[in-house]
């Protein structure tokens, strides 16, 4: 039993583009300015992805240090500010694993809802625990709280910006290829 023609043609061109795409081995002409025939643009953000990579590899020095520090200073603080700043190392490091998670996921596959999630948790949750951590006397700061904290505060504050630019980028490019996919009908 033969397969029609018209499907038989439609397998053919199907397997052709699919399993060998010949674009690899032609080199490019002079008229084309493109790498390969299909143009995607990529939106992931190389900045974001620098920032979030090296956050990643310093949030457990950061963790450790926190750690040691309010053990060693634990006794000279209040009740309230006990309760406190263990609330906050605990919220901080639940918060900071999904906050890395969805910014590697929003940004690396190009996912403005899991960007989004990671932007709002990195300006609305993180940085301001951040900040009430790094300026607040009463906590009894030592220096290398101060140090490590000004270095997580510069990495949320550049994920912050950068992913915003990550995001506007991305929506607009999904805006615009909404708006071309009701023309296509």
């Amino acid at each position: 039993m033969e397969l029609p023609e018209k499907i038989r043609r439609r397998l053919d061109d199907f397997s052709r583009n699919v399993l060998f795409d010949e674009s690899w081995n032609q080199s490019p002409t002079k008229g084309t300015d493109t790498f390969s025939t299909h143009e995607k643009r990529v939106l992931s953000s190389l900045q974001l992805q620098m920032s979030l990579y090296f956050n990643m590899w310093f949030f457990p020095w950061w963790w450790i240090c926190e750690t040691v520090m309010l053990h060693l200073k634990y006794p000279a603080l209040t009740d309230y500010y006990k309760f406190i700043l263990v609330t906050i190392l605990i919220m901080m490091t639940l918060i900071e694993a999904s906050r890395l998670f969805l910014g590697y996921a929003g940004n690396l596959h190009e996912k403005v809802p899991e960007l989004a999630g990671f932007w709002l948790l990195s300006i609305l949750l993180q940085f301001p625990l951040i900040l009430f951590q790094l300026f607040n006397e009463a906590i009894l700061i030592q220096p290398l709280e101060r140090g490590v904290h000004m270095v997580l505060a510069i990495f949320i504050l550049t994920q912050v910006l950068s992913g915003f630019v990550a995001l506007r980028d991305m929506v607009r490019y999904t805006q615009s290829q909404f708006h071309l996919q009701q023309f296509e009908f």
